[in-house]
């Protein structure tokens, strides 16, 4: 389905196809006609939306929302029809939860009377059930005579949803409508932060998308740090609005080629340290790891490495513009010690392994994926240390010329530079480079390096040197860590799935992979 954006400024109607989507941020400053947009959206698509509102749910009790799919306009549908609801709940909060539950008691009711003695469906309910207690572990939801009542572990006293914190509220809220949005719906949330930690903003929504993978969300929100979590999708930034011409001016903000004027804005806006990393932003293994392990920073993914160095070096060079510290990652790749350490001196940090692929075969990550799967640890990383020492002894002359090669570049690159009197300097400095640069004794080198690593079964050390896409698959560590499917991809995401929300051994994966930038300096340290 195309979603027609509301009339711009200067050009013709937008559309945008929400099938290609998770969702759609919109952002603005107060009063810059975002929510008027937001409007003009909804209007425009009819049945298809579906609205969502924290404040309005828990404090707007007066002022019914009519639109067809509204929390409003099911409650009423309910209440006037074959229901065990109550006429008097007032405000989208307290008819979520009435609506959650008569429906429950309904499929009860049904089941006890059809003499069917199989085992009752899942509910809405039950769904919104097991989300609320991944979003706090050891609360209990229970359903007694007809009410929702909650407590905070197996022996404390219960206790009614109007006890609970608006942050609390405002989780339930959104968990248990956005189970009643219409199928295919295009869902838009109102200030998708407000009442909730900033911690756990982007897991919750990360957590309601997964739960309706049908539905395209748009969130409205002057919070550029939300905006900067929704990773794959669409971000409109609404810079003004006529409301006599019903027109708006707004653009889109895309994956950044450098630091354009909007991403320094959201950067600025988010009053947070910036970490600049390598990729696309939206497919990359970086765009999806780096955010979970440092989440103190406003990551940005600007693409290849040179633009990571060089907007690292421009932003900190505006220094007389704002009080932030921005600091890249690259990949090692085929650096050498003294690169690396320019780098740092640079304020880009790059791993202590040759490219990102390897951070999830660094040894604490292996041995913690083990423990959770219920394998031995030693057993596990010895396997995969075995396959690594084939692989590396099998590659270990090509590694050597590749990282000779590197270096050599590097070499006639920093030579070529220096200054010739006449064309005959250049070409004697030329013919002279080979025997100066000794390609050859270079690489017997690195083959003697290489093969102590091999001796010693330095795996840390192959870890930083080897480049190999392939080394996850083949290393077959998804199979020796005890997972179903012996698939890199699978282990990836999962390790991420881990980070993402905070689940067991997340602590113990985040510290192995903060420990390979060494950081002493505190740069990139949680606060």
């Amino acid at each position: 389905m195309d979603i027609t954006l509301p009339p711009r400024k200067g050009s013709q109607p937008y559309a945008i196809d929400s099938t290609a989507l998770r969702h759609i941020v919109i952002i603005g400053a107060n009063g810059s006609g975002k929510t008027r947009f937001a409007n003009r959206l909804a209007a425009d698509l009819g049945d298809k939306a579906f609205r969502l509102s924290a404040l309005n749910a828990l404090y707007t009790k007066d002022k019914d929302d009519t639109s067809p799919n509204s929390i409003d306009t099911l409650y009423n549908q309910s209440v006037a029809g074959a229901s065990l609801l109550r006429p008097d709940l007032a405000g989208q909060f307290e008819r979520t939860i009435g609506l959650l539950v008569n429906e429950e008691m309904l499929s009860l009711i049904e089941q006890k009377y059809s003499g069917n003695e199989t085992a009752p469906h899942t509910t809405r309910l039950d769904h919104v059930m097991q989300q609320w207690q991944k979003v706090f572990p050891g609360n209990r939801v229970l359903i007694e005579s007809g009410r929702m009542l909650f407590s905070r572990d197996i022996t404390s006293d219960t206790y009614s949803p109007s006890r609970l914190s608006d942050g609390e509220k405002t989780v339930l809220y959104y968990l248990g409508a956005v189970s009643f949005a219409p199928r295919d719906a295009v869902i838009i949330v109102d200030s998708p932060g407000m009442f909730l930690h900033p911690s756990s903003i982007a897991s919750l929504w990360n957590s309601i998308e997964d739960s309706r993978p049908d539905c395209t969300f748009i969130y409205v929100t002057h919070d550029l740090q939300f905006a900067s979590s929704r990773g794959e999708g669409c971000t409109i930034w609404v810079k003004d609005c006529d409301p006599g011409q019903g027109v708006w001016d707004y653009d889109f903000l895309t994956g950044p080629d450098g630091i354009s004027d909007e991403v320094y804005l959201a950067i600025l806006g988010a009053r947070k340290p910036v970490l600049f990393i390598e990729g696309d932003g939206v497919n990359s293994i970086d765009a999806k790891l780096y955010p979970v392990i440092f989440n103190d920073y406003t990551v940005k993914s600007l693409g290849g490495c040179d633009r990571v160095i060089e907007s690292t070096r421009t932003f900190n060079s505006l220094k007389a513009f704002h009080d932030l510290d921005a600091f890249g990652i690259v990949d090692r790749d085929r650096r050498d010690e003294g690169e690396v350490s320019y780098l740092r001196k640079k304020q880009v940090y790059v791993p202590e392994v040759a490219e990102i692929e390897n951070i999830f075969m660094l040894e604490p990550v292996i041995r913690t994926m083990a423990r959770l799967n219920h394998r031995n640890p030693d057993e596990a990383f010895s396997k995969v240390r075995t396959n690594i020492l084939h692989l590396f002894e099998s590659d270990l002359r090509q590694q050597a010329l590749q990282h000779t090669r590197h270096r050599m570049k590097k070499g006639v690159e920093h030579r070529i530079d220096g200054r010739f009197a006449n064309i005959g300097q250049l070409e004697s400095h030329i013919a002279d480079l080979s025997r100066e640069l000794n390609p050859r004794a270079t690489y017997e080198s690195l083959c003697r390096t290489f093969r102590r690593y091999l001796h010693e079964k330095d795996y840390a050390s192959i870890l930083r040197v080897y480049n190999r896409k392939t080394m996850l698959s083949e290393s077959h560590v998804a199979r020796h860590v005890g997972m179903r499917r012996d698939d890199k991809d699978t282990y990836i995401s999962t390790i991420i799935n881990i980070l993402t929300y905070n689940r067991r051994g997340a602590d113990e994966i985040r510290s192995a992979i903060r420990a390979t930038f060494n950081l002493s300096d505190g740069a990139g340290e949680e606060a």
